[in-house]
């Protein structure tokens, strides 16, 4: 660029010289120099052919420098050109540039004509684009636009008005060179053509970029429309000061209307700008699964901080999760980026590594608010952060970007509205309920699961319907099979389904058919376990699947290993699943709780899932607590299980599985659903024609009457119990049928019957070799011994059933027997056996959280107590009895209440 120019050599060998003076002094590596000059795809004889230009370079420097201090020397991987930068035109350039600040008007300009001036056509040019330095363009044009600032400050805006016109027109989106023009032409009289100017840069900037004019740039607007007189003054007259990218993006779409709550995650935002340390930007991840309303928490916040970031706003849709379209590419956003900010189209860098630098050049220094939405994943969002601080970055997406946070991002998962929050969504919409109203508007917001997509399209149909009354909409979001249906606007592509279709196409095949099983599955929770059982895989591989379904959060873990579902996603899964899942559910849950129950009690029944299937995965239940907290935890899983299985007519597993979850409930017992599990269980029985399964479930619901004090009520189901039992011939099923029958009697206090129908009982389960039976029996001969006013007769069958019990490893019976043995021996004068049995028996009921026997047991201490003297002691054992009592729904609460009010009160 100097007076005599020598271009040595073709386009290659200059590239290679271009990329050496535009970083003088510094090391250029080989692979660099070949990916450059042969676009990422060198031959195979490139490095030979670069050692070949350097060779000729250093003959040419040798020939036209005849100081010999320039020269090229090899260095590690590359090579260094040793040079004087002062002469080196970029050099110089810069150096007029920096030492026109702060001159007067024209001392600048004069230097700056000088600076341009080393400028004699378009940058690199003869070495056919292979070499690119926007930064060169860049700074062509704030040279430029300085020489024009002072030009226009010393008066001469007639003669720039054509020059600023041509480079408009070259650079349409250039704030600077556009505010320059406006200024010009207004000082030369022209008001009208300068305000068509200003919109017609407007207009455009609008349409093509999404963008409104700059701060600086809308105040000389605002001052020619008022005809502000001083901007006719030539002297301290540039209202835009130059800077590269002088545009003020402000590309955050609207904020949407009817916008409720969020205020902790928009507190949350606050700190996230806020807390920024100084040497990185802040970046806020919102994270959720689809229509959570983390698209909108964004832009609402990003235009509530707008103050806070005065170089602008930028946005960009990210299409992470569109099915009908590629994720975009960072090197596309990035261009889209560089344009807002000002760069001239010609002026971006073709490589996306370039790119990124000149992205993060022009945002340091600056205070910009950057708003990525619906990420695909961490790899899309990195070329777009800025790399210094100042500004902030938003990214939303339906998956949970880990490898930001490592990067140093905060994240926050954005959950469903508090129940007051989803029904002001409804309200803004819909206008506020009438006071009849109200209940319906709190289930219509609870039938949309608190989903804030699903509530604005809720209230939409109440405004857009009005053929429509609340009730019918709630009625028709009631039926699962036309929840999604309603739930979305009519004539447009939004709704729930479309939301999660976008979702589900974007899934990986393991991914998809993971959520299509989830979809079979009847009950609120599923674990690695069942979904092994369904998927045929490991419980490890299960496990990772869901974990991916929750990194989408398509599912929810709430607990270690137990995944929820939303409704909505919930009755969106059950639409894809397969009808033919539902028996690998039932196999499950009939070998986990078979497998469950035997560390509970011994079984009474010859049902072995837990032996017969042992390829089926199963929870690890090393004892007791396990098997309880295990069936805790699935009790809701394996009633919905049940009544899904009845509704298939898969009878025989709910039967079975009825009569399992049977047994948890005889050791924590809750009455509602124990006889609702067991009425599921002996309709399936009977309607399966299965006669033993209908032999055991009304045995099983002999158990739950007697528990609750209503054993005049099992006679019916006793006597069907053991006249199937006899026509089975099954000594077993008859010795259960027979002690049903007689403790039915005993509960109408016919002793002497009851007593001959225990024998009876008893005999049969010997000739069975059935040892629970016979200890059972035991217990209840003794019981009613005691009954006939013969304590002494029964102590010796009641410690006979202890023995047994014990024997067998039901921990259960053992403690009820123990308080019963404590109880006759209160009876014949024993306090201190009956002390120590009864505190043995709350002991194991209280380690095994056996709640009605811990209950009784202590009922029957307070009597020892109360009869020793120990009146306090006593209260405690009976308050402590009440409550369990009244836990278990049982009515031997009222009895214990009167014995608390009998107690002396000034003891």
């Amino acid at each position: 660029m100097g007076e005599n120019t020598l271009v040595p050599g073709g386009p290659g060998l200059r590239g290679m010289l271009a990329m050496l003076l535009l970083e003088p002094n510094q090391v250029v590596s080989v692979e660099r120099v070949m990916d450059v000059l042969w676009d990422h795809e060198p031959p195979a004889t490139a490095r030979t052919i670069v050692q070949g230009y350097v060779s000729r370079l250093r003959r040419w420097l040798s020939t036209v420098d005849s100081t010999r201090t320039t020269r090229i020397q090899t260095a590690g991987p590359g090579y260094r050109l040793e040079v004087d930068e002062t002469r080196i035109d970029v050099a110089l350039a810069r150096e007029l540039l920096a030492e026109s600040r702060d001159r007067p008007a024209a001392e600048r300009a004069d230097l700056l004509a000088r600076a341009q001036g080393l400028w004699r056509g378009p940058e690199l040019s003869g070495i056919g684009g292979r070499v690119r330095a926007p930064e060169l363009a860049e700074l062509r044009l704030t040279v430029l636009e300085a020489r024009l600032d002072a030009d226009l400050e010393l008066g001469r805006h007639d003669e720039v008005i054509g020059e600023l016109a041509a480079l408009v027109d070259t650079h349409p989106f250039r704030e600077h060179l556009v505010g320059q023009l406006v200024l010009a032409l207004y000082r030369s009289g022209r008001r009208a053509a300068a305000l068509e100017i200003y919109q017609r840069f407007a207009h455009r900037a609008a349409r093509e970029l999404g963008l409104d004019p700059g701060p600086g740039l809308r105040e000389l607007h605002s001052r020619i429309l008022r005809d502000d007189t001083t901007l006719l003054e030539s002297r301290g007259a540039a209202v835009i000061a130059p800077r590269v990218g002088v545009l003020t993006p402000a590309q955050l779409p609207a904020a949407p209307s009817g916008f409720t709550g969020r205020e902790e995650e928009l507190a949350w935002l606050d700190e996230v700008r806020a807390g920024a340390d100084g040497t990185a930007p802040a970046i806020g991840v919102l994270v959720g699964p689809a229509g959570v309303g983390k698209s909108a928490l964004a832009v609402v916040w990003g235009t509530r901080a707008a103050a806070e970031f005065p170089d602008g706003r930028l946005y960009a849709e990210l299409r992470g999760f569109d099915p009908r379209h590629d994720p975009v590419e960072p090197a596309e956003v990035l261009a889209r980026f560089l344009l807002a900010l000002g760069v001239a189209a010609e002026h971006i860098p073709e490589d996306i590594t370039e790119r990124t630098a000149f992205y993060r050049s022009l945002l340091a220094e600056r205070r910009l608010l950057v708003v990525l939405d619906d990420a695909r994943d961490s790899d899309q969002v990195r070329p777009l952060l800025p790399g210094a601080p100042g500004s902030t970055v938003v990214v939303t997406s339906r998956r949970k970007l880990d490898g930001l946070v490592t990067d140093g991002a905060s994240l926050r998962v954005l959950g469903t509205l508090p129940p007051a929050e989803a029904e002001a969504v409804i309200t803004h919409a819909a206008g506020p309920p009438a006071p009849q109203e109200r209940a319906l508007r709190d289930r219509l917001a609870r039938l949309c699961g608190y989903l804030p997509l699903a509530l604005r399209i809720a209230g939409a149909r109440l405004v857009v319907s009005p053929q429509w009354s609340l009730r019918e909409l709630v009625d028709e979001l009631a039926d699962e099979h036309t929840r999604l249906s309603a739930l979305r606007v009519q004539d447009v592509d939004t709704g729930v389904r479309a939301a999660l279709d976008l979702t589900y196409r974007g899934l990986d095949d393991a991914q998809a058919e993971t959520l299509r099983l989830l979809g079979a599955v009847p009950g609120p929770t599923v674990g690695p376990h069942l979904l092994a059982a369904m998927a045929g895989g490991t419980v490890t591989e299960a496990r990772a699947r869901l974990r991916a379904l929750a990194a989408l959060f398509l599912v929810n873990e709430t607990d270690p290993d137990v995944y929820g579902m939303h409704d909505l996603v919930r009755l969106y899964a059950r639409e894809l699943c397969s009808d033919d899942l539902l028996p690998l559910v039932l196999r499950y849950y009939l070998v986990a709780a078979d497998a469950g129950r035997r560390h509970l009690r011994a079984a009474g029944d010859d049902l072995d899932h837990a032996a017969t299937e042992p390829e089926v995965p199963r929870p690890e239940i090393a004892g007791r607590d396990d098997a309880l907290a295990w069936f805790e935890r699935e009790w809701p899983n394996l009633v919905a299980a049940a009544e899904a299985g009845a509704r298939a007519g898969l009878h025989t597993e709910v039967w079975q599985l009825a009569r399992m979850a049977s047994e948890f409930r005889r050791v924590r017992t809750r009455r509602d659903d124990w006889e609702h599990v067991l009425r599921l269980g002996l309709k399936s029985a009977q309607a399966a024609g299965d006669r033993r399964g209908e032999v055991l479930m009304r045995l099983s619901r002999c158990v739950l009457l007697t528990r609750f004090d209503r054993e005049h009520e099992t006679v019916t189901d006793a006597e069907r119990a053991v006249a199937i039992a006899t026509e089975l011939r099954d000594s077993k099923l008859m010795a259960m049928g027979f002690n049903t029958v007689a403790s039915a009697l005993y509960g109408q206090k016919r002793y002497a019957e009851a007593l001959a129908g225990y024998r009876k009982a008893l005999e049969l389960s010997g000739r069975a070799g059935y040892r629970l039976g016979e200890a059972n029996l035991l217990n209840n001969i003794a019981q009613v011994h005691r009954n006939l006013g013969a304590p002494a007769e029964a102590v010796g069958p009641q410690a006979q059933a202890v023995a047994i019990f014990r024997e067998v490893g039901d921990l259960g019976f053992v403690g009820l027997a123990l308080a019963n043995l404590a109880e006759l021996e209160h009876e014949l004068g024993l306090p201190e056996a009956a002390g120590l049995h009864a505190r043995e028996a709350i002991e194991l009921a209280e380690g095994n959280g056996l709640d009605l026997t811990e209950a009784f047991a202590r009922e029957v201490l307070a009597r020892v107590l109360r009869d020793h003297g120990d009146v306090a002691a006593a209260r405690v054992e009976l308050t402590l009895a009440l409550e369990l009592y009244r836990l278990v729904q049982s009515p031997a609460a009222d009895a214990v209440q009167a014995g608390l009010a009998a107690l002396p009160k000034d003891v």
